[in-house]
């Protein structure tokens, strides 16, 4: 959440969030099954980020001291799921194919319809969705980024649990979605957590030694600190790393005979370990699993795909410029994603992470009425390319 003044465009204070929907799926589709089978879902769904964003509203104006009552007009971002929880619209149809959302276009409610607590009478815009699985933050990003104002062809990726990719310039742009799982975030790994201090964020080893190097969230030098566990760049570092020295083949499998102690067999198979017990705060190592391994391989295979898809659809073999969106697109070392097919091949000083697109687009249209009508625009001539993985999620 991002309070700006209206008047100057001064951003007067930044709050985040965990989305409190979690408890309810860790990803939108279960989210959607969720409103399905319980009659109550789609409200409680609906309250708990009305709940939230109410929150951070008091937080935001309490830190910039103001008063909510203060908040004449609000712009809402997220993808095509958030969305339709958000406005309190069923999510059924984006469960189903052929996958069809509630509404496309930009919308205009009174905050008090919504629920949220800002002025009465304040308006809360709405950006469009572009597809069922490409929403408002997408419009968002593409109104930060302008892909559609390029000669070069650039291809923008939102990346996690559902990663969102546009693709072209000026004469035409196409976008799709997969699911790239919750790896990316943390989740499912097995010392895996959110990049929140004590988290491990960037891996390196040593290809002589294999001994590694590590920076924790929150601590400026490499090697110092506690580590409380591992986020996604980090499981992608080390999952690059691996590969890069030899531990791991080129299929994902840990080598046997390795010439490390740090390689060994754990209850579960195969492990690396990155932090031995000593170096931690919660008194266990925290190794990369071979199961780890295998979670980001599905997340890359999704995220390969999707972007395969897209240059095969406008006969190109590379992208000339990538951008990579997001709060976990901040953090990819690129180089490494590369290594590991996580992104397309691209000249690498052409790789760039430009933090919260959806953010800074939400920004723009807050702030720039006239952009509104820009981004209404292009997102109706933004061409959907469906991603072959798309359909065995769904089902």
């Amino acid at each position: 959440l991002y309070l700006c003044n209206l008047r100057t465009g001064e951003l007067l204070a930044a709050e985040s969030e965990m989305n409190p929907q979690i408890v309810y799926g860790e990803d939108v589709m279960s989210r959607i099954q969720y409103t399905i089978q319980h009659q109550d879902g789609l409200e409680k769904l609906h309250k708990a980020i009305i709940a939230t964003l109410n929150k951070l509203l008091k937080v935001a104006t309490k830190r910039a001291n103001i008063k909510t009552e203060e908040i004449l007009e609000v712009v809402l971002v997220g993808n095509t799921t958030m969305h339709h929880l958000v406005l309190n619209l069923p999510p059924k149809d984006l469960g189903l194919a052929p996958f069809v959302p509630a509404i496309h276009s930009s919308l205009d409610i009174k905050a008090r319809d919504l629920g949220l607590q800002i002025n009465s009478s304040g308006n809360v815009h709405v950006l469009p969705t572009i597809a069922s699985f490409v929403g408002a933050d997408t419009s968002g990003m593409i109104l930060a980024e302008e892909p559609h104002k390029q000669d070069e062809h650039w291809l923008l990726i939102d990346i996690g649990t559902n990663a969102e990719l546009v693709l072209g310039n000026r004469q035409r742009l196409v976008c799709t979605s997969t699911p790239t799982g919750p790896a990316l975030e943390g989740a499912h790994v097995e010392y895996g957590m959110r990049a929140a201090p004590g988290a491990i964020e960037h891996v390196q080893i040593d290809e002589k030694t294999l001994e590694p190097r590590y920076k924790l969230v929150g601590e400026e030098e490499w090697d110092t600190g506690k580590a409380k566990g591992i986020c996604g760049s980090a499981v992608i570092d080390a999952v690059a790393e691996l590969f890069r020295v030899g531990v791991v083949d080129a299929r994902g499998r840990f080598k046997n005979g390795s010439r490390s102690n740090r390689v060994r067999e754990g209850e579960n198979g195969w492990e690396y370990v990155i932090a031995p017990a000593e170096a931690t705060s919660i008194g266990r190592d925290i190794p990369i699993t071979q199961k780890d391994v295998r979670q980001i391989q599905l997340a890359k295979a999704a995220l390969y795909t999707a972007a395969r898809t897209l240059l095969k659809q406008t006969g190109l073999q590379s992208p000339d410029k990538i951008i990579l969106a997001g709060g976990f697109g901040s953090y990819i070392d690129k180089e490494k994603a590369m290594l590991i097919g996580l992104i397309p091949d691209c000249e690498l000083d052409k790789v760039y992470a430009v933090g919260n697109a959806a953010g800074d687009g939400a920004r723009i249209a807050l702030l720039n009425v006239e952009k509104r009508d820009e981004i209404d625009a292009v997102a109706r001539c933004v061409e959907r390319a469906a991603c072959p993985l798309r359909r065995f999620v769904a089902a």
